[in-house]
């Protein structure tokens, strides 16, 4: 069903999909349900959009706000849970404004030496894991969706092979600061790095320069916890692209999911941007 599944499997065993934004969470879970997995939802309030709500029955479904670690793990016990998976964004500023800690979140949060999005979403993980259901690798179902090496589309711009890996060093260093894991660069001239504000907003800021021969450059980070951090590129993506008039992506392969990747292809295609996987 997926390489990203562990060797025992069990696809009898319901699996809790713990749902943010956009449509990841939609597409790992008609895939789950293709392949004849349990698929249960755990609502994030506010953030779980309303089409994939709808498409469970009221006894599949549960709802929890952002925050609410201990409900969720009574949630996952009332499911019986085998396996729980996270896909998603949660918006940002909600892990530091409009968040709603029960006992068990503050507990976990006090215990943080660093409160960001990785040691926050790591301790949950954690958590789930410690109630004996297995959090599975947020790839899972999603083998078909993965950027490969290579020219994927070939765009109105040659992408120089100096450029790209430029724009991957800066990436991947990004990444392993922590600061973020896409970059604008523009022959040899960084334009914008993510950072907290997100992809869309990054790309936004770099097209404001107006520089010609762009190349967006999407990495994963050295030590990615892939159980609730997988760098995605979708359609709103190649929009926000389109938007600010850049030119072209690199995703790197095997860790950016394309969401859906035949429609951000097709879209690349018709909107004359090269994509490359590295």
């Amino acid at each position: 069903m997926s390489k990203f599944l562990p060797n025992d499997f069990d696809a009898g065993r319901p699996l809790a999909l713990i749902a943010g934004r956009d449509a990841y969470p939609m597409l790992l879970a008609e895939r789950a349900r293709a392949a004849g997995v349990p698929v249960r939802l755990v609502e994030l309030q506010g953030e779980t959009s309303p089409e994939l709500i709808a498409s469970f029955r009221p006894e599949e479904k549960a709802a929890v706000k952002v925050g609410q670690v201990g409900k969720l793990l009574k949630v996952l016990k009332k499911f019986d849970a085998g396996y729980a998976v996270m896909a998603g964004q949660v918006t940002p500023g909600k892990l530091f404004r409009g968040l709603h800690p029960d006992l068990k979140a503050v507990r976990l949060l006090a215990g943080l030496d660093r409160r960001n999005a990785e040691t926050i979403f790591g301790a949950i993980a954690d958590e789930i894991e410690k109630a004996g259901v297995h959090l599975l690798d947020a790839r899972a179902f999603m083998d078909e969706d993965l950027a490969e090496v290579g020219e994927m589309v070939r765009g109105k711009s040659k992408i120089e092979p100096e450029h790209l890996a430029h724009g991957v060093e800066i990436a991947r260093e990004s990444a392993r600061l922590d600061v973020g894991q896409g970059v604008v660069v523009s022959q040899g001239t960084v334009l914008a790095v993510e950072a907290f504000e997100g992809t869309n907003a990054m790309l936004a800021r770099a097209g404001a320069f107006g520089a010609k021969n762009t190349l967006f450059v999407k990495t994963g980070k050295t030590k990615q916890d892939n159980r609730f951090d997988v760098p995605v590129f979708g359609l709103q993506t190649l929009q926000v692209m389109g938007d600010a008039n850049l030119s072209a992506a690199a995703l790197e392969a095997g860790s950016v999911l394309l969401l859906d990747k035949p429609a951000v292809l097709a879209q690349a295609k018709k909107l004359g941007f090269g994509l490359q996987g590295f």
